[in-house]
């Protein structure tokens, strides 16, 4: 059922960063970048420094295309179905977007405006004056906050800026190298973690995009998790050589494109144990199980959700059984 539209969405003030999108709809920012590049959808405006803002009404937009995907619909038909109840002036009831799901516009304003800066400093190879912003934003705001709000979406825009010629590959490996040594070191001293085997991470064979995996290790020592960190594109012999050495309880694997898929795939034939016996549980992630969800039924194991957030409580949840609950 729906409803005549009352006031055009386009009036809207565009005051919601990329990251309270993430938190309002589910949708992770990746996929939100890849719908805007591949079907122009959502359109949204940008600050001085090039950084996406989005008005509620676009919040209730993606939030509409996320359900219909969920209900079997590709994601092209969906935003074409949007746009043709817009352009008949309809909009489907149930885009309400409760006002207790709103996040406070102060502290979505002051992490647009640490990101905006800190992308400058990093983009001007002024190491200096990215500390210093990193030191300002933990003053006010939790390190999850700093994390998943502003290096996330640094880390995606000066990525973005090289694909597009705005900044040069050696920029862009040092910007991405000062905010990977950051993580890790989070990483590495983060509260102290629960007496248990720690949980592998690693990237599938041939993948090298390791923010999410990073972000990952951060967000689970900070739940006192311990955590093994492998990193890019790790062999799955070798992983599998790993796994029987420290016999961790769970395994992250994490891939993008098909490619990369298609090989983390084939961990059965290298831990043929795990795969009947479920242990360690081997878990996966990543864009290309977020955008083409088909892929999930040709990987064994659990699929942790289409957001990091979604990611740590599954593996949160998921260890508790395994160790904190265990007679």
């Amino acid at each position: 059922m729906a409803q005549k539209l009352t006031e055009r969405w386009d009036k809207e003030e565009p005051i919601y960063n990329i990251g309270a999108v993430v938190r309002m709809t589910g949708v992770p920012d990746a996929t939100l970048r890849v719908w805007e590049r591949r079907y122009g959808f959502p359109q949204p405006a940008r600050t001085a420094g090039g950084h996406r803002l989005y008005s509620e009404s676009q919040v209730r937009r993606v939030q509409w295309v996320k359900t219909q995907i969920n209900d079997g619909m590709q994601t092209r038909q969906a935003i074409r179905a949007l746009h043709s109840l817009e352009r008949e002036g309809h909009i489907p009831e149930n885009l309400l977007i409760s006002p207790a799901t709103r996040p406070q516009e102060k502290e979505n304003a002051s992490l647009i405006i640490f990101q905006e800066r800190l992308t400058t400093a990093l983009l001007a190879h002024d190491v200096e004056k990215a500390d210093q912003l990193l030191s300002e934003v933990l003053v006010v705001h939790p390190l999850e906050n700093l994390i998943l709000d502003v290096i996330r979406p640094t880390l995606a825009d000066i990525g973005l800026a090289w694909r597009e010629g705005r900044t040069t590959v050696a920029t862009e490996h040092f910007t991405t190298h000062y905010l990977r040594h950051r993580l890790l070191m989070w990483m590495l001293t983060g509260p102290r973690p629960h007496a248990v085997r720690p949980i592998v991470l690693a990237c599938a064979p041939g993948e090298w995009h390791e923010g999410s995996l990073l972000i990952l290790g951060v967000l689970l020592r900070r739940r006192h998790w311990p955590v093994a960190y492998l990193g890019q594109s790790v062999p799955l012999h070798d992983l599998a050589t790993f796994v029987r050495e420290i016999t961790p309880p769970a395994v992250v694997l994490v891939a993008m494109t098909e490619e990369p898929a298609l090989a983390l795939a084939g961990w059965p034939r290298w831990l043929p144990e795990s795969a009947q016996s479920g242990r360690p549980a081997m878990t996966y992630g990543g864009l290309i199980f977020t955008e083409q969800p088909e892929w999930r039924e040709k990987v064994m194991g659990t699929f942790l959700g289409e957001t990091l957030q979604q990611g740590v409580e599954t593996l949160d949840h998921l260890m508790r059984e395994i160790t904190l609950m265990r007679p």
